[in-house]
């Protein structure tokens, strides 16, 4: 059976658990900060301790994949036990994989995390459209099939995106701005929100390009970065209704304590709320 288009489930979840997506990063340093081995064990204790504090309450859990990559296939076991416990509290899971190729290549990695028979089934997944955004087709057609959703990068966090993303397309527009316009054709007529989400950074200050694209907007950058949720209206103006901040560090170094994992999370939640209430 396909599941509800992700906008709406996303609509939803951010609507009842709070406008708020957190990490699963384990890395090396913060698992030695939780007295964890930086091994397969420690990956497990410390994925297994994030999933069970915070896959009841918050929207959306965000693996990023190469930290568990990097163990090899018991890695990315630990990784699909985390993808399917997180499901089933109720979590939606964006997997951090950041793909993009071309052909039968993207059709590959869409099968991988957009197929629900896939053991890395994820609601979403984030993908690179600089190879072309036509190059994302088969994960969008994919998306589509099994309700799922794909967050495409447009304005990242890292400094060093500006020279791509900031660069004039051929027909004057900035990079980003063209691939934004692309999403938000793809997300044309949906309610309450399409399923094609933009990655913006919340540490840009004014982001400059039109957000309006009828779809959710990840934004990185909140914690450790520098950036606040206070931020987030100056970045995204009239658009910050429809914006996910993703914390990571901010949260996961209040652990090992499941507790402070949690106090952790509803007060980033709470700040978002306040920020965004008299937009």
């Amino acid at each position: 059976m396909t599941l509800e288009p992700f906008g709406a489930r996303l609509r939803h979840a951010m609507d009842t658990r709070g406008p708020l997506c957190v990490g699963i990063d384990p890395h090396a340093s913060l698992l030695t900060s939780w007295g964890l081995n930086d091994d397969v064990a420690g990956l497990e204790r410390f994925t297994r301790t994030v999933v069970e504090a915070l896959a009841d309450r918050v929207a959306v859990l965000k693996p990023q994949s190469a930290f568990f990559e990097r163990f090899g296939s018991r890695g990315v076991a630990v990784l699909e036990k985390a993808v399917e416990e997180a499901r089933a509290a109720g979590a939606l899971v964006l997997m951090d994989a950041k793909r993009g190729d071309i052909g039968s290549t993207m059709a590959a990695y869409a099968s991988t995390y957009l197929d629900k028979d896939s053991p890395l089934f994820s609601d979403a997944v984030t993908v690179s459209p600089y190879l072309g955004f036509g190059s994302l087709r088969p994960a969008l057609d994919a998306a589509a099939v099994s309700g799922a959703g794909v967050f495409v990068l447009a304005l990242t966090s890292n400094p060093e995106g500006a020279e791509v993303q900031r660069a004039t397309a051929a027909d004057g527009r900035p990079l980003a701005q063209l691939m934004l316009d692309h999403m938000k054709a793809e997300n044309e007529g949906a309610t309450p929100l399409g399923s094609v989400g933009a990655v913006v950074g919340a540490t840009l200050g004014d982001a400059g390009v039109d957000l309006a694209i009828n779809g959710p907007l990840l934004a990185p950058g909140i914690g450790a970065q520098g950036a606040t949720p206070a931020d987030l209206p100056g970045v995204f103006g009239d658009a910050v209704h429809n914006v996910v901040p993703s914390v990571s560090r901010g949260v996961l170094r209040h652990g090992p304590d499941a507790s402070g994992l949690r106090e952790a999370a509803g007060r980033f939640a709470d700040e978002v709320r306040a920020a965004v209430s008299d937009r």
